[in-house]
């Protein structure tokens, strides 16, 4: 923060704030937004950053899952959280489909979410299957912000919204996807839906910042769906 005659100016959040908070033991603070007004407000209120989640697919649209928002709609609707974010970093989230048909095509998607959407880093579900992405988005100057644990555009393969990570096969691989994402080079990581004390283990054994969503009190930070925070939806996304 600098201060200019009585103003104070905030920078702007960077993936080496990030970094340095986890060093000092200080959590990170996250809501999602969808549009300017909402942006402003959670910027205001001193947000680290902001997500454009695909969950825009449930609590904006109605939607009964994050599948079939589109590439060309979440660069809209983060051109408009971009706009009202002055200091938050804002975090383009890679809706499904957009990173699996090939390397080339998710550089490409993702640096639209940096060209036209104003982000500042995009978020990708997936842990070993994606490093190659990871990779490659980091070599194009994209930061990656990576999730693993409860993954909802994988919610057709898991049954359903469920904990995981409950046994210990599953433990011992989202340890493992952890440390895969961290090594390719993903700034943090995103732990959703799994069992508190794993989430501890995980913070403990990476380097990079953790941002849990119902994962217990021991992540380097939390996020949640702005709608579910102020009850503007009628189920919890």
């Amino acid at each position: 923060m600098a201060l200019y005659g009585k103003i104070y100016l905030m920078a702007k959040t960077t993936v080496n704030d990030f970094l340095k908070k986890k060093s000092e033991g200080k959590k990170i603070v996250m809501l999602t937004a969808y549009d300017y007004p909402f942006a402003r407000l959670a910027d205001e209120a001193g947000m680290d950053a902001l997500l454009v989640g695909d969950s825009l697919a449930m609590v904006v649209q109605g939607l009964e899952t994050t599948l079939p928002v589109t590439m060309d709609e979440m660069i809209y609707h983060t051109r408009m959280v971009s706009r009202g974010a002055e200091n938050a970093m804002v975090i383009g989230d890679m809706p499904y489909m957009s990173y699996q048909v090939s390397v080339e095509e998710a550089v490409r998607n993702a640096g639209r979410f940096i060209k036209e959407g104003g982000a500042q880093a995009i978020k990708m579900e997936g842990g070993s299957e994606v490093c190659d992405r990871i990779v490659a988005f980091t070599k194009s100057e994209i930061p990656v912000m990576a999730h693993i644990g409860l993954t909802p555009q994988a919610v057709n393969r898991m049954g359903g919204y469920k904990v995981q990570g409950k046994s210990d096969e599953a433990r011992k691989k989202l340890l493992e996807e952890a440390k895969a994402v961290e090594d390719a080079g993903a700034f943090t990581l995103v732990l959703e839906a799994i069992p508190m004390d794993l989430a501890k283990e995980i913070t403990e054994s990476i380097s990079i910042p953790t941002i849990g969503i119902g994962a217990g009190p021991h992540c380097d930070g939390q996020i949640l769906v702005m709608h579910d925070v102020i009850g503007l939806f009628d189920r919890f996304v």
